[in-house]
């Protein structure tokens, strides 16, 4: 089993930044693939960016290319969101999400463990 807990949303004005942490326990870090996933009210769950084991490898929403991201640091189990020009289309609940393997998946279906969702949003 793995364990994650977001931090780091909260109320930001068009054009500002944001950095989210994803805080892991359980098995060992380095062995998942992890992800920042995101859903506003209505929508479905979409993928945002992935980041494979080692952190040589980063894969982006388009919408979010340029604008947001990706880290790990397995020393100390954490994933993280850099997010910068941040606009109200990113207001959303952002999951992190983890899945064995070595492939960055855009489903959700295809990740195990989910953490519990952290609230981000951007006013106009």
């Amino acid at each position: 089993q793995v364990q994650l807990v977001e931090s780091g949303g909260g109320l930001v004005q068009a054009g500002g930044s944001l950095r989210l942490s994803c805080a892991a326990s359980g098995r060992t870090f380095s062995n998942y693939a992890m992800a920042w996933f995101r859903q506003a009210p209505g929508k479905e769950r979409e993928f945002v960016a992935g980041i494979v084991w080692n952190g040589d490898t980063n894969v982006y929403a388009d919408s979010v290319k340029g604008r947001f991201t990706i880290s790990r640091d397995n020393a100390n189990n954490t994933v993280y969101l850099q997010m910068n020009s941040l606009k109200p289309e990113d207001t959303a609940v952002y999951y992190c999400a983890a899945r064995g393997g070595v492939l960055l998946l855009p489903q959700p279906n295809k990740y195990n463990y989910w953490g519990q969702g952290t609230q981000v949003t951007v006013s106009s």
